[in-house]
């Protein structure tokens, strides 16, 4: 498996510091549906305390995103990353929606460092995975059903077969990869645009590193990415923990 960012996404957006994880083995069971409702109050306490001081939107980790989708030409309160968005629910609702065991951990780690987590279902992705820019012809599902196809030059993550997994970058998820009951195999990608966030993406990488093996019998591959290390290769073997991060863009298929 492998994941990267464009070396033009570099270019234009020197600030980006991004994270991956991956494990095979994920599957719902009473236990981890229980383990994470009990693991996740934590974090809405510390979105709790965050949101007491300040707006979702005041937020730097926030305020960094606006900026970047104003570059993209998006209109930022139109648009919002999707950590930003997970906020302005929770803040409403005082909860967030039952998805999936590992997609209600992860959002909840989201909230907590206000960064954008995208949960993958690895099966459903062809090839590589690339966050570039799109060129117009390729495909994205959007979860009513509809076939869309992003705007050229709109910030995408994309797979080999031209599938985009997601738009408008950390805004909106593809139904195509998203996580079911029947997914095993995922990449969790977070990525940050504040000044602090290499410190901050790499905290919560290892924290969804102690996390999931703590609910699943699971081992989780990370890495950090960064642009002269800009790729995430890892493979689902088992009892290792080890991931290779590199410059290149050399792709490669290795899917379980």
């Amino acid at each position: 498996m492998e994941f990267s960012h464009s070396a033009q996404i570099w270019a234009d957006f020197p600030e980006l510091a991004a994270g991956a994880a991956f494990t095979t083995g994920i599957a719902i069971r009473d236990t981890a549906v229980r383990a994470v409702a009990e693991r996740t109050g934590r974090f809405y306490a510390v979105a709790d305390t965050q949101l007491a001081s300040s707006s979702e939107a005041e937020l730097p980790q926030t305020q960094a995103w606006r900026r970047a989708f104003t570059r993209m030409g998006l209109k930022p309160t139109q648009y919002r990353c999707a950590s930003e968005a997970l906020l302005r629910r929770y803040k409403k609702e005082r909860s967030l929606p039952s998805i999936h065991p590992l997609v209600d951990l992860c959002n909840a780690i989201s909230l907590a460092y206000a960064i954008p987590v995208a949960v993958l279902d690895i099966d459903s992705v062809a090839g590589a995975l690339e966050v570039r820019y799109a060129e117009g012809t390729e495909s994205y599902l959007a979860f009513s059903g509809e076939l869309e196809h992003p705007h050229a030059g709109e910030v995408i993550f994309a797979d080999e077969a031209g599938n985009v997994h997601a738009r408008r970058w950390t805004n909106r998820q593809s139904a195509l990869s998203a996580v079911s009951p029947a997914t095993s195999t995922v990449l969790i990608v977070a990525e940050a645009m504040h000044e602090t966030g290499t410190a901050d993406v790499a905290a919560l990488i290892e924290t969804v590193a102690a996390e999931v093996p703590a609910i699943w019998p699971v081992t989780v591959q990370t890495g950090v990415l960064r642009a002269d290390q800009s790729s995430f290769r890892s493979h689902a073997a088992p009892g290792s923990d080890q991931v290779s991060c590199s410059s290149g863009s050399r792709r490669i298929r290795s899917w379980p």
